[in-house]
């Protein structure tokens, strides 16, 4: 099998992490007995510097006639000044929209040799952590209506929330579907005592609850969520939420695991193409000293094997590699806590010589 990965390195650190988790691709493909072709493209700051846009056309086509995408990070202090659209995140916002890529799967999970990077106490962390939060991707507040006017107390802005039952419904199904495949429960957050929009989301998921009687089902109120997953956060396994409430919570999930640096992520939608990055962002304050982390692009790598390419063996090679790695003692600066790091070509070549063997 031959397969086609469109590579947007962006900015920051991107380029190098994705570096490495590209050669853990070929490790896994080599092993597993496929191939895999890369062609690069622009987005971000990096193609608004190149081209004027945070998101060229040739881009986008380059990405729906691939098998996968394969993203580093983009944006950085260097474009904040520019208006909203032409900012390196209205490319990222731009390709998801134009992939059709309304789910996002950020899996939170603390390995068991982080523990100690994990910032709570190790009583509330003892049975261990796994999350999988389902971020609404292409609707709600980030893409609603949005503008500035004059008001009576001067210059007013404003942002629009807006879903409707069809939105709410597809990634409903996608957190349904992912929990039969776990532990069957599934919570999902809304404000639904406050936003009509959350009300609506409340009300769709109750109906859709009614066809997954297999799952265990609770509503839960996000400020309300944001306590108990630093109380409690091992009462979670499925968690499905908006896309602004998504942003912040699969953020403060990632930290309870010891490191954003150590988290992937998948943005999907109904066929199998699919846009694989690390939730953190480009890191501009050590770009190219070698110091980040690659394990979260690797593992984002496994995500794009499992869910886009159909080659779970080879991803589960490359998510044991990591854990090896993790298990021997292998870290980089972000999860050292104090004790000697490696760095990112280090953790790369460390990772590719346990997946011939994982």
């Amino acid at each position: 099998m031959k397969y086609n990965i469109a590579v947007i390195r962006g900015d920051g650190i991107g380029p190098e992490i994705v570096e490495e988790g590209i050669r853990a691709l070929n490790a896994a493909a080599k092993r597993f007995g496929f191939t895999l072709a890369y062609r690069d493209v622009l987005m971000g700051g990096c193609a608004m510097d190149e081209l004027g846009t945070p998101l060229p056309q040739d881009t986008i086509s380059a990405c729906k006639s691939s098998d996968a995408v394969l993203l580093g990070a983009v944006g950085g202090p260097k474009w904040e000044t520019l208006p909203g659209h032409l900012r390196p995140e209205a490319g990222l916002l731009g390709i998801r929209s134009a992939l059709g890529l309304y789910a996002n799967l950020r899996p939170a999970v603390l390995f068991d040799p982080l523990k100690d990077a994990c910032p709570l106490k190790p009583e509330i962390v003892s049975g261990g952590l796994d999350i999988l939060m389902v971020r609404e991707l292409t609707g709600g507040i980030y893409f609603g209506e949005r503008g500035r006017k004059r008001g009576e107390h001067g210059e007013e802005a404003y942002d629009t929330e807006r879903y409707s039952v069809m939105e709410v419904e597809r990634i409903g199904r996608i957190g349904f579907e992912a929990a039969r495949k776990r532990r069957r429960k599934i919570t999902s957050v809304d404000k639904a005592n406050v936003l009509e929009s959350s009300r609506l989301w409340r009300e769709t998921m109750h109906k859709l609850a009614k066809e997954y009687s297999d799952v265990a089902y609770d509503d839960m109120l996000v400020d309300n969520c944001a306590m108990q997953l630093v109380r409690n956060p091992a009462r979670f396994d499925v968690v499905v939420t908006s896309n602004l409430f998504g942003d912040i919570l699969s953020d403060e999930a990632s930290m309870i695991t010891g490191s954003i640096g150590m988290l992937p992520s998948a943005s999907l939608g109904n066929g199998t193409l699919g846009l694989y990055e690390p939730i953190h962002g480009s890191a501009p304050d050590i770009a190219g000293t070698g110091a980040a982390n690659p394990l979260a692009t690797i593992l984002s790598c496994a995500m794009l094997l499992r869910y886009s390419l159909n080659q779970p063996d080879a991803a589960s090679a490359i998510e044991r590699a990591v854990q090896q790695a993790l298990e021997e003692g292998w870290r980089t600066a972000d999860i050292a806590a104090g004790k000697p790091a490696v760095g990112t070509r280090e953790m790369g070549d460390i990772v590719c010589r346990r997946i011939e063997t994982a």
